[in-house]
């Protein structure tokens, strides 16, 4: 990488950013109706949830590899194994996902390069039909 290039976890603000996207993606989650099952996914206090997702947005947007650091390779798919994930709650959690990143990230350019990796993902998640 030149010197002139950033990351795109410099370029949507850095750590205030990160926070305040995976802050807003579980208000959404414990709030709407339409976020429902995948909210009961989760445990009953989302904290937990929230800092590995800080700690993973982190080294995915390109900052320090926190979550590498704390709990080594992120294992995504078999981590989440122990919850039942199906085509419902693969749209919520994308949903939620989306209006954070609306509601948080100001540039609507990053925010695409950010949502197909997003999407790919919460595919990969699913382990359920």
């Amino acid at each position: 990488m030149s010197e002139d290039t950033i990351t795109l976890y410099e370029a949507i603000g850095g750590e205030p950013t990160v926070r305040a996207l995976t802050r807003r993606f579980y208000e959404l989650m414990d709030t709407l109706p339409e976020a429902a099952r995948c909210r009961a996914i989760h445990p009953p206090d989302l904290s937990g949830s929230e800092e590995k997702l800080y700690d993973y947005l982190t080294g995915y947007l390109g900052g320090p590899p926190i979550y590498m650091q704390k709990r080594g390779h992120p294992m995504l798919r078999r981590r989440h194994m122990v919850a039942e994930i199906g085509p419902q709650e693969h749209d919520e959690w994308l949903l939620c996902f989306s209006q954070a990143m609306a509601d948080t990230i100001e540039n609507e350019k990053l925010r695409d390069i950010i949502w197909e990796p997003v999407v790919r993902l919460a595919q990969h998640m699913q382990n359920k039909e």
